[in-house]
């Protein structure tokens, strides 16, 4: 086995990247383990260990990561809901890993000071896609259209013959949001 150095550069970059990879390619969240990661990463086990702590501890990491990387894409697209829209799902689509463990809780230290300010700046950028008027009703319409199809992308449940770009395909959905004002 190739064995990086423990000093190899950014442990934390690689270590997320280790994590996503391992959840992704090795059987889902019931299956991450803190050595497989550190294995990923070419680090030791000790060593992982003490840089994370437990594995909520490095799943608090990847929300985090993720809430801001949801955030940067959607501020890309502006403030058209349906572009919006479209960046949520691409994000979803590109990052899965992140995407799986952002909106489950129960597996992160989800008062991290890190992770409730990257969840903020993720707030913002969806927000700021919707009129101020929209109301909170109507936010939460539009929130629940574009992750539940990101959700369905995701799981492969969607009808065949849709568009092989998850954006694209999803466009049509996320104009019907036409009632938001």
């Amino acid at each position: 086995m190739n064995h990086r150095p423990y000093h190899h550069g950014d442990l934390r970059r690689t270590a997320l990247e280790a994590t996503a990879e391992a959840i992704k390619e090795g059987g889902g969240l019931a299956a991450l383990s803190l050595r497989d990661v550190a294995r990923r990463a070419g680090v030791s086990h000790a060593a992982f260990k003490n840089h994370f702590g437990t594995k909520p501890g490095l799943l608090t990491a990847l929300a985090a990561e993720g809430y801001d990387l949801l955030a940067d894409a959607v501020n890309a697209a502006g403030d058209d809901l349906v572009e919006a829209g479209t960046a949520y799902v691409r994000f979803a689509v590109a990052h899965p890993a992140h995407f799986e463990v952002m909106f489950r809780p129960g597996l992160y230290h989800a008062d991290d000071p890190q992770l409730t300010a990257a969840q903020e700046r993720a707030n913002q950028a969806l927000t700021s896609a919707l009129s101020t008027s929209a109301g909170e009703t109507n936010a939460l319409a539009a929130w629940s259209i574009v992750h539940g199809f990101a959700n369905l992308w995701l799981s492969d449940a969607l009808p065949p013959g849709l568009d092989a770009d998850p954006g694209t395909a999803a466009r049509p959905v996320i104009s019907l949001l036409s009632f938001i004002p």
